[in-house]
């Protein structure tokens, strides 16, 4: 995901310098004011090594490298420039890492044209002379000590022999080689040249006993020349053999060159030895004539010499008997003459290192720089796949002298602009899938650059002038205002269109037609003072369809508005939407075709990054992700993948986070963008990032310094497996989830789904058992989508075993199913063995256990459902996920680590969502729903699990809740093995049970408060004498910290007021508080419950945003009105409207897509909550709708969207089935869910006093024609709240008339 594909980095224009190390070949040169290491195979960047990294006060002045070296054996790189000389090592200590080792400082006029080293001996040839420099430590540091000084003519070209006791400097220009001493520094022996000599070198020697000085010299004419001494004079070098190309081919085959042209190159002889001894040692058949060729080469210890000419063609040369003395039985001969283009062009350097097999050599030749696999079987039995080009370099020289300012691309990314520096700058077009570059233009200066038709085109506009160019044949110019911006958008009808955008906001836009012209000119009709206006990133509009609309501008005000503009047909700009963020002090913004903006605020934290969606409305603040970050955020760049998922690129100086968004899941409490991948240069460069940008096919461009590197999917390799793509990943964490998803399962069973959630259980284990017989196969099929479509409630009434008839006296018809594929227990347990065993891919630690967990839960839920409702069966479910996964969780921790196991992002919870309480508040099953849970608790039912399971929640009636408490009094008497009377007192003095309480302190024997307590519960509480010791003993254990045992004692002293205080405010537990409330009054309806309600529990609900529990709480104090509204009203007016003191709302949760069917079970269900429906216009539930099919689309489930939208009634209260209008439909869509209690909307319950309202009867009644039902679209905010509330009146006009009995009158029979 997101590999390394290539680097583009400035072209070698002098010669490599290679670096052999065990492990692999590098090879290294100089570029401007940096050294460029690459990988000799691969040519794939290892690193670069700026010169301010040794002298950080020359990070500015951009002097270039004039000379540097490498010595392989202290891997150690040594650069030059001017007067300062820098030494890098790599050290292994480090993980390989290239680190400063020494600098060097010379005198002013001392400015070095050449360097070499070996073996901790550094030979600076400078303008004044020669040098020599030895290494030594000085307080465990390296420095460099002069050893002696020579001046003579600056030297361009130095060489070490072997034995290090000798040198060869050449001068630039000069026709001799000069060979030194290296222990005295004086020169020993001048050697003249017919020709300037451009290169030399020292041939080392295989044999053992002896030191011979051999050197190679090549001339400007391409003429090798062997010089070496002869016996009576073991330092004094004579020429021996001359290798020219005349010599090399005969004149029939020279005389055919009108002008030969050649370049010659020495094959390093060690390297070449050790890869024809590997490939004798595996080339069996030694007698064919390829190994035998082989076999001679090395046995004859023969030196190689390779020509390449200008058409291509290869002459191989030998060289015999240089170990043998005397030299004269030195001989020469052409070993091999390939044809021409063999090489595909002439380079002027050539070099051999190790190849990736014992048995290939590496070649790397520059100009141009390629590298290439050369097998010595084939290439000496001139086989046309002896020499392989296995890699190239870039074919653009890249200018050295200005860095990369930043990146600018085509609307669909695939053309890309670099603008340097300088002002100047090249385009670029994408090639071979995304993987490659290929350079298409450049431009000497300008401020700003456009690039079009994917890159073939551009255009730059210079503030110099104020002109804009686009650059064709010839060029056309316009001029314009000053300009801020310049962008381009993609194009509907082919034509190419620029926007320029000046310091006072002036938008404007010009075509191509085919000529340059500008066609408008316009301002944004703003009303708030604007920041900055940005253009909208366009990467996402090849996924659009015809019928969206495509943002063009985002607009950002000075006090954090966002507003999206689109262009109205050239006549001026249309606000599409606006995001009202409430920050201030914007970095840098960036907003995505596919409504994404990200904004950068810099605070005292750091830099804020925060992102948004512009499908703002009442129920969606848009906000979406925020992340403090340390170092500041340089860059920010949108992409997106082919099925609209959003990907962000965070740019710093040093890395690029890519952030993709997460799904929202029931399971974990992540955040909602989440870090996919981080792409850290900092091993590659030390230049910080300019800049990074999106292309096509999830390809991505970092700048930094004078290099690019691309990023993308590496093309697989045969038999290479693949991983997932960016793309893929993206679509794993938020796009549509799988039949088989824990969260799909669950929602599907809270949606009623039960039948279609065992159906994909079955197909689950049957695609299971296909891999394990056929593992190389995908036999995962998924159900039919029209599956999701509805509700299968009713289907619960049908057995699946039941008999099937044809016909009246027919037999009874074979079941189609095995029972191997229908939903059983047998396959139950045989799924969640198997899942056990191989959990299935994809699937977090996490979300694999709660897919047992779900499996097991319906197998539970399908066997002992019995006359649950679906109210019964939602509490249900959420009941065994939470005991199974807790127990899960403590085992996890008890038990030993499991060895790779990905750690669970869910651990133990506390409590029932409120969510699933308000459930079991609603159902009509109470007695079984109280009765499960028991049996979850083990039959012992103690407080903490009635806290929490809810239950002093759910239990409607106070009788329930009595008997309850008194169990629990009972469990949490027995619980202890020491039976302590203060574990259950609180409950029976609620109980009103205080005699029971003393009876228990008789067998307290053991308690040191028994004597104490046995007394004062003798008297009698109900006299104030006693109420009131009750109360002081209450206020002495509040000050000792016993809260429990406290609130116990107000219980005592009749004051619940004060019991229920300590548990709201010391022990913390507001249900405790309902609890003894509910009991002590019991009632439903008492003052202090009342008073927990109003000013307790409901700012809880406010400030946590907790739509579920502020409902429950206007429920029960009879505003049922409210109790629906605040399911899609903003908290903010439901707070003003019931008085509600809160100092701070918390976020809306309208993330949970079972508020929608919380809604529309509760806004028919009394009149009340009729009357809170109607004062919701349609338009907001139209939105409230949406945005829950939005969060279903955030969850992976667009199929239950799709169920949502299409099956959801906007039906208004009625309490009669009205009569057929003609012209209209008689039939009805189904409310979601369908639930035959829903359909009977005659059952409402009167919950008004309608008494006291006035009379609705109208003093003459009056006909009236039917009027057609205006579209949705059509209706207006106040229309419809008028229609909703019209309908409110017939429905209480209704009631009323079913309430109100006449009196009987005897007039009415005459």
């Amino acid at each position: 995901m997101l590999q390394l594909l290539h680097s583009y980095i400035a072209y070698p224009l002098t010669a490599l310098h290679p670096l052999l190390l065990a492990n692999q070949s590098l090879i290294a040169y100089p570029s401007a004011d940096t050294v460029v290491i690459l990988n000799a195979r691969s040519l794939a960047l290892v690193r670069v090594l700026a010169f301010w990294e040794a002298f950080p006060g020359m990070i500015h002045t951009k002097a270039p490298i004039t000379s540097m070296v490498v010595d392989s054996a202290m891997k150690l790189i040594v650069a030059a420039t001017s007067t300062r000389i820098a030494a890098w090592i790599l050290s292994g200590v480090q993980h390989d890492t290239w680190r400063v080792h020494s600098t060097l400082v010379l005198p002013d006029t001392y400015a070095v044209t050449a360097l070499d080293t070996r073996a901790g001996l550094l030979a600076v040839g400078s303008q004044e002379g020669l040098s020599v420099y030895t290494l030594v430590l000085e307080n465990d540091l390296p420095t460099w000590s002069k050893k002696w000084s020579s001046r003579t003519v600056s030297p361009s070209l130095i060489s070490f022999a072997p034995s290090l006791m000798s040198m060869a400097t050449v001068t630039a220009g000069r026709n001799e080689v000069r060979i030194w001493s290296t222990p005295s520094g004086k020169y020993t022996q001048v050697i003249p040249h017919p020709r300037p000599v451009v290169n030399l070198t020292w041939r080392h020697t295989q044999a053992s006993s002896r030191d011979d000085l051999i050197l190679y010299t090549v001339t400007s004419d391409s003429t090798l020349r062997i010089f070496l001494p002869v016996l009576d004079s073991p330092d004094h070098l004579q020429l021996h053999a001359s290798l020219d190309l005349f010599s090399s081919l005969p004149y029939s085959v020279t005389s055919s060159y009108l002008t030969p042209s050649s370049s010659i190159f020495w094959l390093d002889r060690e390297i070449v030895g050790n890869v024809l001894d590997n490939v004798l040692k595996q080339h069996i058949d030694q007698n064919d004539a390829k190994g035998r060729r082989i076999a001679e080469i090395k046995q004859e210890g023969w030196d190689l010499f390779l020509r390449i000419i200008d058409d291509g063609s290869v002459v191989v040369t030998a060289i015999a008997n240089l170990d043998r003395r005397p030299p004269t039985l030195l001989t020469q001969f052409t070993l091999q003459h390939s044809p021409p283009s063999t090489f595909p062009s002439m380079p002027t350097h050539l070099y051999t290192t190790p190849g990736s097999h014992s048995t290939l050599l590496t070649i790397i030749s520059t100009s141009p720089l390629a590298s290439f696999d050369l097998s010595p079987l084939s290439f000496f039995d001139v086989h046309a796949d002896g020499l392989k080009e296995i890699a190239k370099g870039a074919s653009h020289v890249i200018a050295e002298d200005s860095e990369i300012s930043r990146f600018v691309r085509t609307p669909e990314g695939k053309g890309v602009a670099v603008l340097k520096t300088d002002g100047a700058g090249d385009v670029w077009t994408i090639a071979e899938s995304g993987t490659q570059l290929v350079h298409s233009g450049s431009w000497k200066s300008a401020d700003f650059v456009v690039v079009l038709d994917e890159g073939r085109q551009f255009a730059t506009y210079s503030k110099s002038n104020d002109s804009l160019t686009l650059h064709t044949s010839p060029p056309q110019t316009v001029t314009l205002p000053r300009l801020e911006n310049l962008f381009t958008i993609p194009s509907s009808d082919g034509r190419e269109y620029i926007f320029g955008i000046t310091p006072d906001f002036l938008i404007i836009e010009l075509a191509i037609e085919p000529s340059l012209c500008v066609i408008s000119q316009n301002h944004l009709p703003l009303s708030t003072h604007t920041k900055f206006i940005q253009p909208v990133d366009p990467m996402a509009w090849k996924g659009k369809k015809q019928w969206t609309e495509h943002d063009v501008l985002l607009s950002v005000s000075e006090n954090g508005e966002l507003a999206f503009w689109v262009p109205e047909a050239h006549e001026g700009w249309r606000c599409t939407g606006q995001v009202r963020t409430g920050r201030t002090g914007f970095k840098k913004a960036r907003c995505s075709s596919a409504k994404k903006t990200a904004l950068i605020v810099a605070n005292v934290e750091g830099d804020e990054l925060s992102v948004w969606d512009s499908t703002e409305s009442e129920f969606s603040s848009g906000f979406e992700y925020r992340n403090v970050y340390k170092e500041p955020v340089l860059d920010l760049d949108w992409g997106s993948t082919p099925d609209m998922q959003s990907i962000l690129a965070v740019g710093f100086s040093r890395h690029v986070n890519i952030l993709c968004q997460q799904r929202m899941t029931y399971f974990d409490q992540g955040p909602g963008w989440d870090l996919c991948r981080k792409i850290d240069l900092e091993h590659l460069s030390p230049y910080p990032i300019s800049d990074s940008i999106w292309l096509t096919q999830a390809s991505f461009l970092v700048g930094a310094g004078r290099q690019m590197t691309l990023f993308g999917e590496r093309p697989l390799e045969l038999g290479e497996m693949s991983e997932d793509s960016l793309f893929e990943y993206v679509a794993r964490k938020n796009g549509p989830l799988e039949d088989y998803h824990p969260q799909m399962l669950l929602q599907c069973l809270l949606w009623d789904k039960i039948e279609l959630v065992k159906d994909i259980i079955v197909n689950l284990a049957l695609s299971l058992d296909g891999v394990y017989e056929k593992p190389h196969e995908n036999t995962w099929i998924p159900l039919p989508i029209d599956k999701f479509l509805g509700s299968d409630y009713t289907k619960e009434l049908i057995s699946p075993h039941k008999k099937q008839y044809n016909v009246l006296f027919d037999e009874p018809m074979p079941n189609r199913k095995s029972e191997e594929q229908e939903f059983s227990r047998p396959l139950v347990i045989r799924l969640l063995e198997a899942l056990e065993r191989h959990p299935l891919p994809h699937l977090t630690s996490n979300e694999q256990s709660h897919l047992l967990v779900l499996i097991q839960t319906t197998l539970e839920i399908d066997e002992q459902r019995r006359a649950l409702d679906s109210n019964g069966l939602r509490y249900l479910i959420s009941m065994r996920l939470f005991y199974i996964l807790n127990q899960k969780a403590i085992s996890k921790v008890s038990g030993p680590p499991i060895h790779g196991a990905v750690p669970r992002q869910g651990g133990r919870r506390e409590r029932l969502r409120y969510r699933d309480m308000i459930w079991a508040f609603h159902s009509d099953s109470q007695d079984l729903l109280l009765n499960a849970s028991t049996i979850a608790c083990g039959d012992k039912m103690l407080w903490s699990d009635a806290r929490a399971l809810g239950v002093p929640i759910w239990l409607n009636t106070p009788e329930s809740l009595r008997a309850q408490l008194e169990v629990i009094a009972r469990n949490e008497y027995m619980s202890g093995e020491s039976r302590d009377p203060t574990a259950s007192s609180l409950y029976y003095f609620a109980l009103g049970k205080v005699k029971l309480v003393h009876g228990l302190w008789r067998q307290a024997a053991w308690h040191k408060e028994q004597a104490m307590m046995l007394k004062f519960l003798a008297n009698d509480f109900t006299q104030p004498r006693w109420r009131t010791a009750a109360l002081k003993n209450a206020y002495a254990l509040l000050s000792k910290q016993r809260f429990e045992y406290s609130a116990a004692f107000f219980l005592l002293g009749n004051s619940l007021k004060d019991a229920v205080n300590v548990c709201i405010r010391q022990i913390g537990d507001f249900q405790l508080a309902i609890a003894l409330a509910r009991v002590v009054e019991h009632s439903n309806e008492g003052p202090i419950l009342q008073e927990i309600l109003t000013y307790t529990v409901l700012p809880i609900a406010f400030e946590l945003g907790n739509r579920w529990l502020g409902s429950w709480a206007f429920w029960l104090l009879h505003r049922r009105d409210l109790a629906v509204r605040i399911l899609l009203t903003p908290l903010p007016d439901i707070a003003a409207a019931f008085n509600i003191k809160v100092t701070e709302i918390g976020e809306p949760h309208y993330d949970d897509p079972s508020l929608a069917l919380l809604f529309s079970q509760l806004r028919s269900k009394t009149l009340q909550a009729v009357k809170g429906t109607s004062e919701i216009s349609g338009r907001a539930e139209f939105n409230f709708v949406l945005q829950m099919a939005r969060v279903f689309c955030r969850m992976g489930c667009q199929v239950l969207a799709l169920d949502l939208v299409r099956s959801w009634s906007f039906e208004r209260p009625s309490t009669s089935t009205r009569g057929n209008v003609k012209g209209q439909s008689t039939t009805r869509r189904p409310i979601f869910p369908l639930e035959p209690a829903l359909r009977r909307r005659s059952s409402i319950v009167i919950d008004m006093d309608l008494t006291s309202l006035p009379p609705t009867r109208s003093a003459s009644p009056e006909r009236r024609d039917p009027q057609p039902e205006r579209a949705l679209a059509s209706i207006k905010e106040e229309n419809d709240l008028l229609a909703r509330k019209a309908g409110l009146g017939h429905l209480i006009k209704s009631a009323k008339q079913d309430v109100q009995v006449p009196e009987f009158d005897m007039n009415a029979f005459f």
